[in-house]
């Protein structure tokens, strides 16, 4: 019988201020090679119109059928048994069916019932998709959905982060947080957690990495091609201006809202 793999002491379960701030901006650094990797393919409708996948014993769009199938896959190999992760279709997935790794429980059991990825679905392709796509058709449809779940995942992964977030800033000090969890006081969370100055850091972060990772380069000349860039860098931006930062600060709220049950 196959051993569960091991966990050794210095595993990288252990989350500090220091180390979710790390992986926040290393996080963008996926993210924004998701937006290059999707922004390589047009619109592509077809790949999101039921009506023109008519994939034999099921019903959705070529996206959702890659998506459904191939969280399906990703269950059996283990992958929701970490719990930074979050599938888009957590009804009726797989059991995994390989060894399991023992991960710390870090945060508070109410944190499994919090997944916002509903809102990131309607979100990537009712408003960030028409940003960073360009109109056309080129038929590459199954390597387009492919490239959506991949960036659908890095943001999904960005965003429920945030209950690691909320967690260490909770454990860093509990006396301010606790009145206004008992209280129910939603708004005086969501105060506590903005640092506006913080978030326009990382959103002009973001923006210069989206550049520089952007851009086209040339071997000869000094000068990088700037004008011929792989994708609009202030779509990176906007990303996480209107809709990274806030749903990240809304999964906060609702992670500390159940924190003292």
């Amino acid at each position: 019988m196959a051993k569960a793999a091991e966990q050794s002491p210095d595993s990288g379960n252990v989350y500090t201020l220091a180390s979710v701030r790390e992986d926040l901006v290393r996080q963008e650094d996926t993210i924004i090679y998701g937006l290059i990797e999707r922004a390589k393919f047009p619109s592509n409708s077809h790949t999101y119109d039921e009506k023109y996948a008519q994939i034999q014993g099921f019903c959705g769009s070529l996206v959702e059928f890659v998506v459904k199938n191939t969280e399906a896959i990703q269950a059996k190999a283990g992958r929701y048994k970490n719990p930074e992760e979050n599938a888009f279709f957590p009804e009726n997935l797989p059991p995994s069916i390989v060894p399991s790794y023992s991960f710390k429980q870090f945060l508070h059991p109410g944190a499994a019932s919090i997944n916002i990825n509903k809102s990131i679905w309607k979100m990537y392709f009712k408003e960030l998709l028409p940003l960073l796509a360009t109109s056309g058709d080129d038929g590459n449809y199954a390597q387009t959905a492919a490239n959506d779940l991949s960036l659908l995942q890095s943001i999904s992964r960005r965003i429920h982060y945030g209950k690691f977030v909320a967690e260490v800033k909770f454990r860093d000090a509990p006396q301010d947080y606790e009145p206004l969890i008992r209280a129910k006081d939603k708004e005086g969370l969501m105060k506590l957690l903005t640092f506006t100055s913080v978030e326009e850091t990382v959103r002009k972060r973001v923006e210069k990495k989206a550049v520089v990772f952007g851009q086209e380069v040339n071997l000869n000349s000094d000068d990088n091609d700037n004008e011929n860039r792989k994708f609009d860098p202030s779509v990176a931006s906007s990303l996480y201006k209107n809709w990274v930062i806030p749903l990240t600060k809304e999964v906060q709220v609702e992670y500390l809202l159940r924190r003292l049950d």
